[in-house]
């Protein structure tokens, strides 16, 4: 973690209230930091200084002459690279996008989190147009898991995970189209949330499939990580489908009572390594999970999952790969051309399975309040790694690495990913998805918050 600062958001807006710090003092040492550590790291491809102090200075002014200040005041946090920050050009991943004007206006989510108080920094590296699990970018590099440099960070937002991982800055913003935000949390040890969708604006992020993308923040914390989604609410005009649904009843307090937690079966149950079955058992013992529920069809709900993303993301790229299709990562290239070649019959049918699947799957949340879930079937995988073994099958890593999160996003479902703590040191970090009915939120925190002070999760690496 950045020297001589706290290790949370909370705590270190708490050190400036108090006097401890100042904002340009943690501004400086954030950016101090990144300069040293972040040329191994490679998880910026734009750092804010000269805006990043100037706010951290207005912070500072504030506080002296006795101004309310936000929750997150002088908080200093990065955002996935899809994100509209103004005056930067909205690279997305992707070399065609550096032709394009800078942004004239942040995207809402950023906007929020400076309303709150909160200081960008700069903005995170991704798969290109957010189209992978890696992070290993044609263009801009590969950023590498923290904790061993040998293994990837999980993707698309791999630069957001590991620059909260590895304490370059408490708090960033991901997306989560597939498992976006949850496979980088999961692979690298930090919380990661999936909202429900509608739930945060997408306002000013660059789209990948607009009916499957959410936005969500990463964080070393339940706490930091509850205060960043209560920041980014609200209805926004600029997003028609952001809906207006106060988050209520927010217990961090470590109680469980009353809460219906049950286990994912059947497609959830098949294919992890020892190692995350290891810790899945940790987090439903602790939770005390002695119910099953069985979501059905979940390996179809892939499979349509994968038809729609392929689809929408190819229709979206369309002219660009008429015209420019030698610019594209090669990796992304080729399966944004599988995509557009995907019959519309097809995807129609895909959405009609969709329709099914939520419907069947909301039944289930009548009887639980909450599911369990791996992340990831594996710890990270080698960089040069392409195939891994689920249930004795040898499989592409790329697309594997979503096994249990694609059926969650494909309705929509809010999602947290939490990190198991480490039962021996120099092990990789593993996440479990904690999963509640839509627009309960709430209950995730409330659970999360639990396993928190249990110390069965925690950020890798932290205290």
């Amino acid at each position: 973690m950045t020297p001589n600062l706290p290790g949370t958001a909370t705590d270190i807006a708490a050190a400036i209230r108090n006097g401890t710090t100042t904002a340009k003092a943690v501004v400086q040492a954030t950016l101090d930091d990144i300069h040293q550590r972040d040329p191994q790291l490679n998880c910026f491809t734009t750092i804010l200084a000269d805006s990043s102090l100037a706010a951290a200075d207005e912070v500072d002014r504030q506080l002296a002459e006795g101004q309310p200040l936000g929750p997150l005041a002088g908080v200093p946090f990065a955002v996935k690279n899809l994100y509209d920050i103004a005056g930067t050009t909205t690279l997305a991943g992707s070399k065609i996008n550096r032709d394009h004007p800078p942004a004239t206006q942040d995207a809402t989510a950023v906007a929020r989190l400076k309303a709150a108080g909160a200081i960008c920094i700069g903005a995170l590296n991704m798969d290109e147009y957010a189209y992978g699990f890696v992070t290993i970018n044609e263009h801009y590099g590969t950023t590498p898991n923290p904790h061993d440099p040998s293994r990837i960070s999980g993707g698309s937002s791999g630069g957001s995970a590991a620059a909260v991982a590895a304490g370059l800055v408490p708090l960033t913003l991901g997306s989560d189209t597939n498992g976006s935000i949850r496979v980088p949390a999961a692979l690298c040890g930090c919380y990661g949330l999936k909202p429900t969708y509608g739930r945060l604006s997408r306002a000013g992020a660059y789209l990948f499939s607009s009916s499957l993308d959410h936005v969500g923040p990463f964080a070393r914390s339940v706490q930091d990580l509850a205060l960043a989604f209560e920041a980014m609410q609200g209805p926004d005009d600029r997003d028609p489908i952001c809906t207006n649904r106060p988050l209520a009843n927010l217990d961090l307090s470590g109680n469980l009572e009353g809460i219906r937690v049950a286990v994912a079966t059947g497609h959830f149950a098949k294919g992890m390594t020892p190692a995350v079955a290891q810790a899945f058992e940790q987090v439903t013992t602790a939770l005390n999970a002695i119910r099953t529920v069985t979501l059905p069809e979940s390996d179809r709900a892939r499979a349509a999952a994968y038809l729609i993303t392929a689809s929408e993301g190819s229709q979206l790229h369309l002219q660009r790969m008429q015209a420019r299709l030698q610019h594209f990562d090669e990796a992304t290239r080729d399966r944004f051309v599988a995509g557009a070649l995907i019959p519309s019959a097809w995807y129609l049918k895909a959405q009609r399975f969709r329709r099914w699947y939520r419907d069947q799957v909301r039944e289930l949340f009548k009887t639980v309040d909450l599911i369990l879930a791996p992340t990831t079937p594996c710890q990270a995988p080698a960089l040069d790694q392409t195939t891994m073994d689920i249930d004795g099958e040898s499989v592409l890593v790329r697309p594997h690495l979503g096994l249990y999160t694609q059926p969650l996003s494909f309705i929509g479902l809010p999602v947290i990913s939490v990190p198991v703590r480490p039962n021996h040191p120099g092990e990789l970090p593993v996440g479990v998805q904690l999963i509640a009915r839509p627009y309960d939120e709430a209950t995730l925190f409330r659970a999360a918050a639990v396993l928190e002070k249990t110390g069965i999760v925690q950020a890798y690496g932290g205290s």
